[in-house]
């Protein structure tokens, strides 16, 4: 591999990397807007005088979902369901808590189950999507070292284009789950804030702050998809040069 093979390893590494730096860059100023807000929202106690669990419990039994158990977890924002142990992930704050905030993130969970309990098709695809999402991971850590010690240890031994491919292949697989991901969070909230309105649980200034929070948290997975679709369109771009 001569001059040019090198000049084209450290571009395909610099490139992926000034990208995501930009991206972790804007990643961090959303997510430092979200807990911004889940901050705020956590101080506003809620008129019903409801906890997270107890709205959680409410939502999934008036969805007649009665084999989902809503348990507690450590840490702030670690919320999630879990479809494979039919589990309501809640942490510290939103557990016990009695707020906006609290309300918003455990009916959005609940939201999860309700789709997983009426076979939301996006949900389903996302959920096969996960062995892809974690294989492309580990085939992009990869394929980055060897771009990182490429040019000094490896000359000739791998076609630029080989790497140029994998580099495709992993990260559309990133952006398939990336993009997948994005409907099953909106409808989540979606049915989260139509619950909890059309229930009598949140007042008007209420609903509003929930709306905001949920709409900060659906943000990061916004970019996170925005990112993955622009590393991918990055290595087709790299493809696309070297075959001018």
């Amino acid at each position: 591999m001569g001059n040019d093979g090198n000049l084209g390893f450290v571009a395909m590494y610099w490139g992926p990397m000034v990208l995501g730096f930009i991206f972790m860059g804007i990643s961090w100023i959303v997510s430092s807007r979200l807990k911004s807000k889940f901050t705020r929202y956590s101080k506003v106690r809620l008129n019903i005088g409801l906890s997270g669990k107890q709205i959680a419990e409410k939502m999934l039994e008036q969805n007649g979902i009665y084999d989902v158990k809503v348990i507690h977890v450590k840490g702030q924002l670690t919320d999630h369901y879990n479809p494979m142990n039919k589990t309501v992930n809640l942490s510290d704050s939103v557990y016990s808590g009695i707020s906006i905030a609290a309300t918003a993130v455990a009916a959005h969970e609940c939201g999860h189950a309700v789709q997983h309990a009426q076979a939301y098709s996006a949900l389903t695809l996302r959920s096969k999507l996960v062995p892809v999402q974690n294989i492309s991971s580990k085939v992009l850590n990869f394929a980055m070292m060897v771009l990182m010690f490429g040019s000094y240890f490896m000359q000739g031994l791998i076609p630029i284009d080989i790497i140029i491919y994998v580099m495709i292949a992993g990260n559309l697989g990133l952006t398939l789950f990336a993009m997948v991901t994005l409907p099953v969070e909106f409808d989540a909230s979606k049915r989260a804030l139509a619950w909890i309105q059309n229930n009598g649980i949140v007042g008007h200034d209420e609903y509003d702050g929930a709306k905001d929070a949920l709409k900060w948290a659906a943000l990061t997975y916004v970019v996170a998809a925005l990112a993955a679709l622009t590393q991918l369109i990055f290595w087709v771009l790299m493809l696309i040069s070297r075959r001018d």
